[in-house]
């Protein structure tokens, strides 16, 4: 037997230098992360003991490392190991995850609360040479990172630091892991077909093969004909949208919003509260009074203040409308249960696992459509062109799958991307279906950054999507939704912002910019989904090759806002609930399930009922780095309405407006202040004006 040598260690002798996912085993990881550990810490010695003056360059800048990555390993094993706990997990690598976690997170504080090298940081703050203004929010960052991480603090401060630091990495850790062991634990198994009365034929037939996967290994696994239903939005969001078993929606809604609240390891109730206390105390260590104080510093919103403006005005702007929306939904509700159950003496309520069948209901009835018409044209391969051909259109680039880039699961797709000229851009990796280790959602990473090393080379990045899309059938392709569409133009957005990176440094390349920004390229291209420009370039019937119907085309426009203002409101009731945790100046100590009813009541029009919980699989705000952020969506919704107005005015395809917006606001990273970046390419500060047109709260008016 050949000896197998840590890929990890050595150059990896693949092309772009990609992860070579198919050499690693699980040992490398555990062997990589100690090796890392050493050489920061080798660094660091270098660094401190150094005799020289504190410089930009000496101490701010990488000295020791000649452009070989010799100390960046430990980022290149975190990242790689990070990411695929997030798409590709399984036991053995939770408890690694568990081993390593508060090792990693010793060792961190170690570097940030280290007195000799934040002297020399301080040193080279208050005197340096002239620096470019990149160079200078460089600097700041990494003061400021420093201040932040306890720098400051006497030893006292800096050791509770250590403890509550470690403590809240571990729970967001343990937040993750039990979230995905009780979403993949729930299942819904069907054996009477009468009980699939409703659902359209890729919902049944991918329940059948779930069920035909799930029982594979079972003796007679072939003997009885049965439909498995579990938690994945593939799966949940098609029976509570056509099932007629009522019983059974209520059962499926059910067990998805009382996931981590059950008597058992995986309660995730206390955890929550920890949380939030531990959030709190770090801040308050740091000399603001909240949570949400300490994080608004770095934000575009900026206080607390600003953030319940927001998301005030909002509810003045879409609460009326939303009303009515609810209204015509039980006025529909009532019509149709009455005529059902005309025998029945009680008068049935509509219940939220109503919700989603009687919005189908009512869309049809306004429009005569659903997502099942639709599907047919949106079949997975002509999506990805569709989405890469708008890249092309907009930006020049071009995507060229390469198979010999390995891959983590057969799932993911693997491409080398172009820019315009030709020249190599990035590597895009995209993984579409869910899957047992995987987390629910979607979301943009990366596995290498974007900079420039002191030769003047630029380091191209590798970008990944992670999504989870309907899976084809034994029958049929990989047919998606609309909604999944707007999802993969969403996370493609957060990729160009990352592919399209042009900076010197790293740590402000691509997305690294301020959590209430980063989300504007992605909800930027979500605009195009329902533009009918775009939507002919891809959206062929999978059978037939037949275009998509310009009337259909015309009923998704005529439908864009339908239920906008209820939408509206489920995204501020979150962004309430996300800011009355953090913004506690006092300890935790409610009930959580209650004080969560009462902080989002005002965006809440329905009725909640006592047992459902959101906040113990809240991932954003509770382990996903969105806490006292989760308002961002809202707020980059502003400027994603905003920018995009200013396609509708010039033609959305037009290459020049394009530019403007990549070279001001994809390219440019974190290198200045965001409003900075979005003023040069919109040449004002964006207005709500937009965005109330966009929904239908105020008229647009065209002459």
């Amino acid at each position: 037997m050949s000896e197998h040598n840590n890929p990890f260690l050595k150059p990896y002798g693949t092309p772009h230098d990609v992860v070579p996912f198919d050499r690693i085993r699980l040992e490398d990881f555990e062997e990589a992360f100690m090796e890392g550990i050493r050489r920061d810490n080798e660094y660091l010695e270098k660094t401190i003991n150094n005799p020289e003056k504190p410089t930009f360059d000496n101490t701010i800048l990488n000295p020791f490392d000649d452009d070989n990555g010799y100390y960046d390993l430990l980022e290149k094993v975190s990242t790689v190991f990070f990411n695929l706990l997030s798409a590709e997990t399984n036991d053995e690598m939770d408890a690694l995850a568990q081993k390593m976690q508060p090792i990693l997170t010793q060792h961190a504080n170690d570097m940030r609360l280290n007195p000799k090298l934040f002297e020399r940081i301080r040193q080279v703050h208050l005197h340096h040479r002239r620096l470019t203004p990149e160079e200078k929010m460089l600097l700041d960052n990494c003061y400021e990172g420093f201040v932040r991480s306890g720098a400051l603090l006497d030893e006292a401060g800096k050791e509770r630091l250590r403890q509550l630091t470690e403590e809240a990495s571990m729970l967001s850790l343990q937040f993750s892991q039990n979230l995905l062991k009780e979403n993949k634990a729930f299942t819904l198994e069907i054996t009477d077909e009468k009980q699939l009365d409703g659902l359209p034929d890729t919902a049944r037939e991918a329940a059948a093969l779930a069920w035909k996967e799930a029982n594979s290994q079972k003796p007679n696994a072939n003997s009885q004909k049965g439909w498995l239903f579990t938690l994945d939005i593939p799966s949940y969001s098609p029976f509570m949208t056509y099932s007629t078993q009522r019983e059974l929606r209520k059962q499926l809604y059910m067990a998805r919003n009382t996931v981590c609240t059950h008597d058992n390891n995986e309660n995730n109730i206390e955890i929550c509260k920890r949380l939030v206390n531990l959030r709190r105390e770090i801040a308050q260590l740091l000399g603001y009074k909240t949570y949400a104080d300490y994080v608004l510093k770095h934000r575009m919103a900026s206080n607390v203040r600003n953030v319940y403006r927001l998301l005030d005005d909002l509810i003045d702007a879409y609460k009326p409308t939303a009303i009515k929306e609810r209204d015509e939904l039980w006025k529909l509700f009532e019509m149709k249960e009455k005529s059902k159950a005309k025998s029945q003496k009680a008068k049935t309520k509509m219940m939220p696992w109503d919700a989603a069948f009687y919005s189908h209901q009512l869309q049809m009835k306004k429009y005569n459509l659903d997502a099942e018409m639709l599907r047919p044209y949106f079949e997975l391969s002509k999506v990805i062109d569709g989405v890469f051909g708008l890249a092309n259109r907009l930006y020049g680039i071009t995507f060229k799958e390469n198979k010999d880039i390995p891959v983590y699961h057969p799932d993911v797709k693997a491409y080398e991307v172009y820019d315009k000229d030709g020249s190599y851009l990035a590597v895009f990796y995209a993984d579409f279906h869910p899957r047992k280790g995987k987390q629910g959602g979607a979301w943009m990473t990366g596995y290498q950054g974007q900079w420039m090393t002191k030769k003047g080379e630029n380091i191209r990045p590798h970008v990944s999507v992670v999504m989870n899309l309907t899976k084809p059938t034994d029958e049929k392709p990989a047919l998606l939704t609309l909604g999944e569409v707007e999802t993969f133009l969403h996370e493609f957005g957060h990729s160009l912002h990352g592919m399209f990176a042009n900076t010197r440094f790293e740590s402000l390349s691509g997305t690294n910019v301020w959590w209430d920004f980063v989300e504007l390229p992605s909800q930027f291209m979500e605009n195009f989904a329902v533009e009918k420009d775009f939507l002919r370039t891809f959206a062929f019937h999978y059978q037939t090759g037949e275009p998509l119907p310009d009337e259909l085309i015309q009923r998704i426009v005529k439908s864009r806002n339908f239920m906008a203002a209820t939408a509206c409101l489920r995204q501020v009731s979150l962004g309430l609930l996300d800011m009355a945790y953090y913004t506690k100046k006092d300890e935790f100590t409610d009930n959580i399930i209650p004080f969560e009813k009462e902080a989002w009541k005002k965006a809440i029009l329905g009725e909640q009922l006592p047992d459902t919980c959101m906040t113990v699989q809240f991932s954003h705000i509770m382990a996903g780095g969105y806490a006292a952020g989760y308002y961002s969506y809202k707020w980059a919704e502003v400027l994603d309405a905003d920018a995009f107005s200013v396609f509708k005015r010039h033609g959305i395809f037009d290459p020049k407006t394009a530019q403007s917006f990549r070279d001001n606001i994809l390219s440019r990273g974190g290198t200045e202040h965001p409003m900075t970046l979005y003023k040069r390419f919109r040449g004002g500060e964006p207005t709500i004006d937009a965005l109330l047109k966009r929904n239908g709260i105020k008229p647009n008016k065209t002459h």
